[in-house]
């Protein structure tokens, strides 16, 4: 590709929004500056989105560790979420791309389609342990633009001291049916049912997806039967009082919250809330989000990928995959997602988390079931079609529109 042209690519896509945002990951706030490389070849740039993590954290550490190993220094920057996208595609533009870029899974295909990364055939990347549905996220035309460090997505937790008081036994929980009669019973035993976020945003239509999905609906028609059965399936649950009103306002968090009072049997959420499962106090249990007519439905997947971005000078690319390598493999993949509350993308280290913590069974049974919001060559299409998802979620569950007139018009908007 000649400059020029990969020039104009870089200056669309800036001033395309990068509407995903992460959705998944309970980050902590903060911000870094656009450190640009040492003057040595011997000096390696990597940003990443975990802005909580200083000099002296593990993560850190890792990354010095591994430049040690490829015989050159590390120089991180960490930047919230929000705002790595656009400054990766200010030092393309400025021909100052980092080395190493790890980014939120959905805006890798934004990224591809700038020109701004280079594929594992060019960089060599060992992509093969990598479970092919995490894979997916980061596969734009055809192409593999770098790997997962790890995964997260959504499931039920549920209350044991709730359920039980409503008499309802958490294994006859197997689909859409089967859930609602619990929900009713724990309505009739006078506690609330299942709380999550509709939020009119992003975060709406990750927490509707998994519904969306599970009836067999696809983003590329989202007033098919399917979508409009699982946007249904929301409204019933609110005009029956099985969730509350306020899911229109709650983000993941506030919903949470919700659930850590105790009053609730359900509440659809993520991995990064095990801690706060825990603090709580409650007796818990988690279940993967059940399918329409039975079976684990497909969540969408959060975290990020490791990337390499595209360089003049060509023959850095060597030592950013030995680097990408270390951060991704083994010893250190485990200790990764460990310390991000991520699940491994690859079998071995699945096993090794599971046997380490039982208690991450569940979330392993999530994850293989779990699917890329970019995935099925979306790319740059999905923050359109998620916006006019969430939009028409919004409109049913409020009653300004029914769930067939919504997701139409979210249709032909998406268009």
């Amino acid at each position: 590709m000649n400059s020029s042209s990969r020039h104009r690519r870089l200056t669309a896509a800036a001033l395309t929004a990068l509407a995903v945002t992460a959705t998944a990951t309970a980050c902590s706030s903060g911000s870094g500056s656009t450190d640009t490389k040492g003057a040595g070849s011997g000096t390696y740039t990597i940003w990443d989105p975990y802005p909580q993590f200083d000099q002296s954290s593990a993560w850190v550490k890792l990354l010095d560790q591994c430049g040690t190993k490829a015989g050159v220094k590390v120089k991180r920057t960490g930047f919230d979420t929000s705002d790595l996208g656009n400054k990766t595609l200010l030092a393309a533009q400025q021909g100052n791309s980092p080395d190493v870029l790890i980014v939120d899974n959905p805006v890798v295909s934004t990224l591809a389609e700038a020109g701004v990364l280079t594929t594992t055939a060019d960089n060599k990347l060992d992509t093969s342990k990598v479970d092919p549905n995490l894979l997916a996220a980061g596969q734009s035309g055809g192409k593999t633009y770098g790997t997962p460090i790890g995964a997260n997505t959504l499931a039920l937790y549920y209350n044991k001291k709730v359920l039980k008081a409503a008499g309802v036994d958490i294994a006859s929980v197997k689909d859409w049916t089967s859930l609602t009669a619990a929900l009713a019973k724990v309505k009739k035993a006078g506690k609330k049912g299942i709380t999550f976020s509709a939020i009119g945003t992003e975060e709406g239509s990750f927490q509707f997806l998994p519904w969306f999905w599970g009836a067999g609906a696809e983003l590329t028609q989202l007033d098919s039967a399917q979508g409009v059965s699982a946007l249904t399936l929301w409204k019933d649950w609110l005009k029956n009082g099985y969730a509350p009103n306020s899911v229109l306002n709650n983000t993941q968090t506030t919903s949470w919250q919700e659930f850590a009072s105790g009053d609730y049997a359900f509440s659809e959420n993520g991995t990064w809330q095990l801690a706060n499962a825990k603090k709580a106090g409650l007796d818990y249990g988690v279940l993967p989000i059940p399918g329409a007519n039975g079976g684990n439905a497909a969540a969408p997947t959060g975290g990020e990928f490791v990337t390499i971005p595209v360089q003049k000078d060509t023959g850095r690319y060597a030592t950013s995959q030995q680097l990408a390598t270390c951060l991704t493999s083994g010893d250190n993949l485990y200790t990764t997602d460990t310390t991000l509350s991520y699940v491994a993308p690859t079998n071995a280290v699945q096993d090794k988390q599971v046997a380490a913590d039982p208690a991450l069974k569940p979330w392993v049974q999530a994850v293989k079931s779990a699917k890329g919001r970019t995935s099925d060559d979306l790319g740059t299409k999905y923050p359109k079609i998620s916006e006019q998802m969430w939009k028409a979620v919004q409109s049913a569950l409020s009653g300004s529109k029914s769930p067939k007139d919504a997701l139409s018009s979210a249709q032909a908007a998406a268009k």
